[in-house]
């Protein structure tokens, strides 16, 4: 590929989107000063970009039957083995098919990515390979991973591990529901609005949101720069301490990794909770249209519970909380419009990785198939450039702007205890839409579950998603919050709560 010189007629539409009024002997010159930018260009042609490297062989497996795939879980099988030895030595992983597996196809749930395969592994994979464990394939998501159903993704429904036709939660639908099921021993998620912990409580698992920055998110698709997340979804708090171990840490690519600090997660599981102030938070039950009570009550006794492992727990008012949700909603509007539509799912201005064939694929796809796009993509879009035409940018950045009082609020209340305590979800899975379902049902569905955990992915800090019992045969989520690169403690009480629970 070359870049060609513009005609008259290219930079009079350039011209016309900026409402530049210009004649024809000033295009005329446009052009010619044209030509020492082209030639600039030119010369990247000539140069070789440096990649993350991929380390291990591998064969590039095969989409599994309905017959081998009874969840509809799996987007892709295959095999990749790493290293000999390691700490995941024998653990078979799943990767979330919006993270970048070299030669393995990915479509990010969506056919506007239909046909790409990756050329480079995302640091998290080439960490799980050097410990010895081995990818088994790429876990269905939903499209563009905007849903926190398993419903939207067009590979078909997720279904629910312990309930069949209900949902397994979304977007990292396959990672939760493969390892709930037990065909992989852990998965890796991501998280923008409760995508890791959402899908954990409603399938049965443990997911944890690391601190932002935490983990590189080098080689995943990303939806917008401020909340993007991966982390560990495994059947145990060990499993994902253990997980976490592996894939956290700076890579040199990510520049959300600034002040990564990194520790031992699994010699922190003391199986106990001593000493820890534990609070529930007031504010993450009984919402209103959405909270169940028995959903309500369960957490409340888990986390009640964790005395008996010697913690203290009490009860706090944290009215941000409730507006997290909005502030959540001003970033994620505008700004997965801007890195998705208009930045082809990476953006600019920034230091970071740029995996361009993944650039590549999305210009191609989302000029060539815009009318496969989700009801949900299509919403954000449609708001996204609403807002940006009408309001300039105004909602996105004093979102931004709160999202520092938000994050406060919590620092503040973390300053008094050591973790927070809400249902993951305020409700247990709900029935997948039937495949009549009208375009409002289907957005509603993909919405609801989130109002307790993207509060936490506009401030960064760690949370993770513990089973804490059933109801009408499906999980129930306890979340714990904590402290900026407290991660450890997080797990600790996680881990605590486990081995109370059985």
């Amino acid at each position: 590929m070359s870049v060609r010189k513009p005609s008259l007629n290219d930079l009079r539409k350039a011209a016309d989107s900026y409402h530049l009024d210009l004649t024809e002997d000033d295009l005329a010159a446009y052009q010619g000063l044209s030509e020492g930018v082209i030639a600039a260009l030119g010369r990247l042609d000539q140069l070789v970009e440096t990649r993350p490297p991929v380390k291990y062989p591998r064969s590039v497996g095969y989409r599994p039957t309905a017959e081998e795939d009874p969840l509809n879980a799996w987007y892709w099988k295959c095999s990749i083995k790493g290293a000999a030895s390691g700490k995941l030595a024998g653990k078979r992983i799943a990767i979330k098919d919006n993270v970048c597996v070299a030669g393995i196809p990915m479509m990010n749930g969506s056919f506007v990515l239909e046909g790409y395969v990756p050329d480079v592994d995302a640091t998290v994979v080439t960490r799980i390979l050097d410990e010895g464990g081995e990818i088994a394939g790429k876990a269905v998501c939903e499209s563009f991973c905007l849903s926190g159903g398993s419903h939207l993704a067009d590979t078909g429904p997720t279904h629910n591990p312990h309930k069949r036709g209900y949902s397994a939660g979304g977007s990292s639908s396959g990672s939760a529901a493969l390892v709930g099921a037990g065909d992989v021993d852990m998965s890796v998620g991501a998280d923008q609005a409760g995508s890791i912990r959402v899908p954990s409580s409603w399938s049965g698992v443990v997911g944890h949101k690391p601190t932002y920055g935490l983990v590189p998110y080098t080689g995943a698709s990303s939806l917008e720069y401020t909340i993007d997340h991966l982390g560990p979804m495994t059947r145990t708090v060990t499993d994902a301490a253990l997980l976490l171990e592996v894939i956290a840490g700076k890579d040199g690519f990510d520049p959300r990794q600034a002040e990564a600090r990194t520790e031992s997660y699994t010699r922190a599981l003391t199986g106990d909770a001593k000493g820890l102030r534990v609070a529930l938070v007031k504010q993450g039950f009984g919402l209103e249209g959405v909270s169940e009570p028995d959903v309500d009550q369960m957490v409340q006794d888990a986390a009640q519970q964790l005395e008996r492992a010697g913690a203290r727990v009490t009860t706090m008012e944290l009215p941000w909380h409730r507006d997290g949700m909005a502030i959540f909603m001003g970033i994620g509007v505008e700004g997965v419009t801007t890195m998705v539509a208009k930045g082809n799912g990476l953006g600019t201005n920034w230091k970071g990785y740029y995996t361009s064939s993944l650039l590549e694929a999305y210009a191609r796809g989302m000029r060539t198939r815009p009318n496969d796009l989700s009801p949900t993509t299509k919403l954000m879009f449609l708001m996204g450039q609403y807002m940006s035409d009408n309001y300039y940018g105004r909602y996105y950045a004093k979102a931004q702007n709160l999202a520092r009082t938000l994050k406060q609020s919590y620092d503040d209340a973390l300053k008094e205890v050591d973790l927070l305590v809400m249902p993951t979800t305020p409700m247990k899975a709900r029935p997948l839409p039937p495949p009549d379902a009208g375009l409002i049902e289907r957005v509603a569905r993909s919405m609801e579950a989130v109002a307790n955990t993207c509060p936490f992915n506009v401030t960064g800090h760690p949370a993770l998603n513990v089973p804490c019992g059933f109801s009408d045969g499906l999980p129930v989520g306890m979340m714990l919050v904590g402290r900026y690169w407290e991660d450890a403690t997080v797990l600790r009480a996680g881990h605590a709560f486990e081995q109370l629970s059985g």
